[in-house]
């Protein structure tokens, strides 16, 4: 009996403390695909529109040190997802239809890793920990960290979102060329762009009736290839805003156009957020899964581009927006990583998540002169492109509009300094992003100490973590 009396006061206590304490928020995660950081205007842009992205920057903050945890889709997610390293995951490439091992066209000195098909079910998701903490959970848009099942990115029953946690998850390409197959659907009519049905289904949920938080992820399959879009009139409005002689002209248009329609999409979501009167208790975060793909996005003035760890492949635009908890129009330019969403969300949930490599970033809406005394940790132990490997340009540079070749590497970022390790040769490169972020300048003879410091902490990081390398033939 005593025992029964004792449960039910510890059972009162925590819930007199819950509706006691500051409301939990309602979480927006919308994670889009391949957008570059400097694509939307807010960050720089001289000609994309994006009002809607940029009206989320004016009403809340804006990263300029925000970074994926990998240059690449199913990896960032997987990190994402798990508050990980894409290292102590093992799980640092795409999935694939079925396992196996890269195949280039011409042999290369170091063999990657084999693929990783599935997130294990034994992780712990966001969605997880935040329905543990009494959350409403749901997920439209692109998965991507199980093998493809039927068709491309085809959710495996068995991996898919609603056995990673999520309640309410329904499977649709939208309005994305990925669901058009071998024929385009008519052009939309003049200044009209049309419905996207998964991010109808997103706006959807936002105005139902919650009776406890919610934690939404809207999974945008923007703005990643096939790059083309119904929207002939604002490939035709960009015409006069790109110069005749720009590089890659027909695909910067159409990757203009693409752009905009992305930002179109996301303010649906906040509108929908704003109609249901939600907006003052949800934090909304967005973020791209890495950077943006070298024939269509100039990632400048950062080196390189997604697929490699220069900060063209893993820097990305990064937006927090709370009314009441952050401050409107704040440019924060402290170094913040995808896995840090776990412990924050949690954080902000009411929970706490220890057994991540990611911290909670939530000090920062409150000061945005916060930094975490941390590093930040990539690993990308395999070679890009796969097919055609040897015939990409060697050299990785910036707005060269060229896919490049991407071999074995990891690198860490300390504070203001960078250091990337090539695995082939040993080799490391370091940088300080502070004065040299487009990574022009190499310091690693002029700094030797330092350099040497930074990599012996990589390589016991990833030893620590039992990182997966690429080995030698």
């Amino acid at each position: 009996m005593k025992s029964v009396l004792l449960c039910v006061f510890v059972v009162v206590v925590w819930l007199t403390s819950m509706a006691t304490a500051a409301p939990r928020p309602n979480i927006v995660f919308i994670l889009v695909d391949d957008l570059g950081w400097s694509d939307p205007a807010c960050y720089g842009h001289p000609w994309h529109r994006t009002p809607n992205i940029d009206r989320l920057a004016r009403q809340g903050m804006r990263f300029t040190n925000g970074y994926s945890p990998a240059p690449i889709c199913s990896a960032a997610r997987a990190s994402i997802l798990t508050g990980k390293t894409t290292a102590r995951l093992g799980f640092e490439f795409v999935t694939k239809p079925h396992a196996g091992s890269q195949q280039l066209d011409k042999p290369q000195p170091l063999e990657a890793p084999p693929y990783t098909l599935n997130l294990p079910l034994s992780e712990r998701t966001i969605t997880e920990r935040l329905a543990a903490l009494n959350y409403q959970t749901a997920f439209f848009g692109k998965w991507h960290v199980s093998q493809h099942h039927k068709r491309y990115l085809g959710w495996d029953p068995k991996y898919g979102p609603k056995a990673q946690g999520f309640e309410v998850a329904v499977e649709d390409f939208g309005d994305h060329p990925y669901a058009w197959g071998r024929k385009t659907p008519a052009n939309a009519p003049q200044g009209m762009i049309p419905k996207d049905s998964m991010i109808e289904r997103s706006a959807a949920f936002i105005r139902e009736k919650h009776d406890r938080p919610f934690f939404l992820m809207v999974s945008t399959f923007y703005v990643h290839t096939p790059v083309k879009t119904r929207c002939r009139w604002l490939v035709d409005e960009y015409e006069s805003r790109i110069a005749a002689d720009a590089p890659n002209r027909k695909k910067q248009l159409e990757y203009a156009a693409f752009v905009e329609v992305l930002d179109h999409h996301v303010g649906t979501v906040l509108d929908a957020i704003d109609d249901a009167g939600l907006r003052d208790n949800t934090l909304v975060v967005f973020l791209s899964d890495n950077g943006g793909h070298p024939e269509y996005c100039a990632n400048g003035p950062l080196r390189g581009s997604k697929w490699n760890l220069y900060e063209g492949g893993i820097r990305e635009p990064m937006v927090a927006r709370w009314p009441g908890r952050i401050q409107p129009g704040v440019a924060c330019d402290t170094p913040v990583i995808g896995y840090d969403l776990l412990p924050t969300f949690v954080e902000l949930a009411g929970g706490q998540a220890e057994d991540v490599d990611g911290v909670s970033i939530a000090p920062v809406f409150d000061d945005a002169s916060w930094r975490p005394r941390r590093s930040l940790l990539w690993h990308f132990p395999y070679y890009h492109p796969e097919t055609d490997f040897s015939k990409a340009r060697r050299d990785i540079g910036v707005n060269d509009f060229a896919t490049s070749q991407t071999r074995p590497q990891s690198a860490i970022r300390q504070g203001r300094y960078k250091l990337i390790y090539f695995a082939e040769d040993e080799r490391v490169e370091l940088y300080d992003l502070e004065t040299d972020p487009a990574e022009q300048h190499d310091l690693s003879q002029a700094q030797p100490g330092l350099a040497s410091e930074m990599n012996q902490q990589l390589q016991r990081e990833l030893h620590q973590m039992h990182a997966r390398r690429a080995a030698r033939r």
